[in-house]
């Protein structure tokens, strides 16, 4: 079999050609106008950061992105769906205010901003694909309405998938409220009693008559829960969380078949650039010291081949003095294992690979 090519190029940069500048010679090197974008819808899934959080993508790289596919005659937004955790994206408009305050205007990038699950994550396709572990993915509404995906991710460590790509992006991210509950949880939601004031907003809103409120404290009855973590987002006081309790094996496996649901049947393309490598997710309101120096930016049709030629490249990297990384003790040849030992980010590939989605072999071509 013809190994999948992955496009790459450093973050060096001329009086010539600047990095937005090199990001569009970048994806266009790598075919991205082989895609017939003409009056196309294009879903480009991105993190909008978490405010607080300064490690996330600038809107410079995705403008380049909506420029580029705009180009091609498509009709771009830029997307991501609503949070199960407690934050400030865990609702449409909230979640909007933070793209804004991040940067990500339809003024600075030049498309609009969609939250893909509506107003309070609910809104979602179900999407069957039988798989092992997912039969049914329940993903944001407006990212399945999409005729063309484009994933542009941000690469950086993560404290349960072993790190964040281009797979964690598009699977996880792409997931309703409903849909990250299922990922994260083998259980079901739980009211942190000491937060709640017996509102009864969660019990008015719960459509399976499963939260009951006795001396001014909510509790869910898991019988009847069919965990779609509505109740988390609808809390006012944030007194609702999910269980959080499946295991990063599982939890990458779900990622791969959600990613599964999302691209199967249309075209899609990914870019991922390896720089401000945070040890953690961006959905941190804060960042910590980059692990690694920045690699630079990669382009393929190939998600599989995309994340593993990331990780790598970071692993090829010295850990940057001061880290995490730098503090943890180095029993593994790869940085992500090190800084998060109970991680495995290799499962979410090998299962990637079993439902036919790429290859870990790759032939890297650098512009």
């Amino acid at each position: 079999m013809e190994k999948s090519k992955v496009y790459f190029t450093n973050m060096r940069a001329t009086t010539d050609e600047n990095l937005p500048q090199k990001l569009r010679r970048l994806i266009r090197t790598a075919s991205i106008g082989d895609i017939d974008f003409e009056n196309k819808f294009t879903a480009i899934k991105i993190h909008f950061g978490e405010p607080g959080n300064l490690a996330f993508l600038r809107p410079n790289y995705a403008k380049v992105v909506v420029d580029e596919v705009k180009s091609l005659g498509g009709r771009p937004f830029l997307t991501d769906c609503n949070t199960l955790y407690v934050g400030r994206r865990k609702n449409a408009l909230d979640h909007i205010d933070a793209a804004y305050e991040n940067g990500y205007s339809p003024f600075s990038t030049g498309c609009h901003v969609i939250i893909a699950d509506g107003l309070k994550g609910t809104d979602e396709a179900l999407v069957p694909i039988d798989g092992e572990y997912v039969k049914e993915a329940k993903i944001g509404r407006a990212v399945m309405d999409a005729d063309i995906v484009i994933s542009l991710s941000h690469f950086k460590g993560h404290e349960a998938a072993g790190f964040g790509g281009c797979f964690k992006n598009i699977g996880m991210g792409c997931g309703s409220r409903a849909g990250k509950m299922e990922m994260h949880s083998s259980g079901k939601p739980h009211v942190i009693t000491e937060a709640c004031r017996g509102c009864s907003v969660c019990r008015k809103d719960c459509a399976h008559d499963a939260i009951t409120i006795t001396n001014r404290k909510a509790t869910i009855d898991h019988t009847k829960c069919v965990g779609c973590g509505r109740c988390i987002g609808r809390c006012p006081f944030d007194a609702i969380e999910a269980a959080n309790d499946e295991s990063n094996d599982i939890l990458n496996y779900k990622i791969a078949e959600y990613t599964y649901a999302v691209i199967k049947d249309r075209p899609s393309f990914h870019i991922s650039l390896v720089i401000d490598v945070s040890p953690y997710c961006d959905c941190h309101s804060e960042n910590d010291v980059p692990i690694i120096p920045d690699v630079g930016m990669f382009a393929s049709f190939d998600p599989v081949a995309l994340d593993q030629a990331c990780a790598d490249a970071a692993n090829r990297q010295h850990h940057v003095h001061g880290s995490i990384l730098d503090e943890r003790e180095h029993c593994h040849h790869d940085h992500f294992k090190n800084t998060h030992p109970d991680t495995n980010w290799q499962s979410c590939l090998e299962h990637a690979v079993k439902l036919g989605m790429g290859s870990r072999e790759y032939e890297l071509v650098e512009i």
